[in-house]
């Protein structure tokens, strides 16, 4: 079984119900394509008459800032992952005004090479995009980020935050994998990474023998292509790996949390978790996962179901107080 067998669920924009229907969504947890999401954007409409146009039109709003450039030859064929070259990667990276990478991209699709400019916040490199093209699932306060380049493969990651991507110049083949699928995707370092976020070395070489589980990631992988306007809803800690698959490339980007209860985030209780019970022997971390489970994942419900609400103390609903409550006990142990 091919990651393309199995296909992403598609529904149409106008098939979900603003910001209601979006947390739908994200309570389902599964990956959904939303076609036509972007249909009515002056970005997509000036894509859909040239890559020149849509490279344009992004310049319009350029703030005049620098930001960092993925650059590689055109053997890499915009396949940016660990290498051999500058810090152990297969690409250079280069501090480049906004304008010269537009520039430079656009001379890359009528030549060799290849460039990626990724994740620009637009209220500061290209203010005004957002209040032109506006994402109707999602209040003005989920600010978009844009992705601009040539032919690429971005390494299959995953994100700690709700992810929807729309397709505004190009074409983006998603492939993904479930978030139970980590032990088999042979994720590479946490501190030294492409981008951000750790990687699957098996999806980059897929009939390396030296991931012989990856086959049972393969298994549950669905993809999904995008066209201009389209857009894709991604759950967090989905992976996916990113195909560019047109000369010049755009994609905005959303990211925020659904269901965030205050400032602290999963991410960082499983770090702690890491220093406090990765190596601990096998027994106590299995006891650990019991209490765990118990007080964190319930999968048998509540832990106090069995008394009155009123008695529930700090183990009450977060929005009540006590997520301020049990965050001032943790952050009274860390101080020691």
């Amino acid at each position: 079984m091919t990651p393309t067998d199995a296909a992403v669920q598609e529904i149409a924009a106008r098939d979900v119900q603003g910001r209601e229907g979006l947390r739908a969504l994200a309570e389902a947890g599964r990956p959904v394509a939303i076609r036509g999401l972007g249909d009515d954007w002056p970005a997509v409409a000036a894509a859909r008459e040239s890559d020149a146009a849509a490279l344009a039109y992004v310049g319009r709003f350029d703030a005049g800032l620098t930001a960092e450039y993925f650059a590689g030859d055109a053997a890499l064929a915009g396949r940016y992952h660990y290498g051999d070259g500058p810090d152990g990667f297969n690409f250079a990276r280069e501090s480049l005004s906004v304008s010269a990478a537009l520039a430079r991209i656009a001379a890359n699709a009528a030549g060799e090479g290849t460039g990626y400019m990724g994740s620009l916040p637009e209220e500061t490199y290209f203010p005004g995009f957002a209040e032109e093209n506006v994402c109707p699932l999602l209040g003005p306060e989920v600010r978009p980020r844009l992705w601009l380049g040539n032919r690429s493969t971005v390494a299959c990651h995953y994100d700690t935050y709700d992810n929807i991507a729309c397709v505004v110049a190009g074409r983006r083949r998603f492939t993904l994998y479930p978030p139970e699928a980590i032990g088999d995707l042979y994720v590479g370092p946490i501190d030294h990474t492409l981008s951000g976020q750790p990687v699957s070395m098996a999806a980059a070489d897929p009939d390396n023998p030296a991931y012989p589980r990856f086959a049972r990631a393969q298994e549950r992988a669905v993809s999904v292509l995008l066209e201009p306007g389209d857009a894709l809803y991604m759950p967090k800690l989905w992976w996916h790996q990113v195909e560019a698959l047109g000369p010049v490339n755009i994609l905005v980007n959303y990211w925020w949390d659904e269901f965030r209860a205050g400032p602290d985030s999963p991410h960082t209780a499983m770090l702690l978790a890491m220093i406090a019970v990765a190596e601990r022997p096998a027994a106590e971390r299995a006891a650990w996962r019991a209490f765990f489970d118990h007080y964190v994942f319930r999968p048998d419900g509540h832990p106090l179901a069995h008394m009155r609400q009123e008695k529930h103390g700090v183990l009450g609903p977060l929005a009540a107080g006590n997520y301020g409550r049990i965050r001032t006990l943790v952050m009274r142990l860390l101080r020691g």
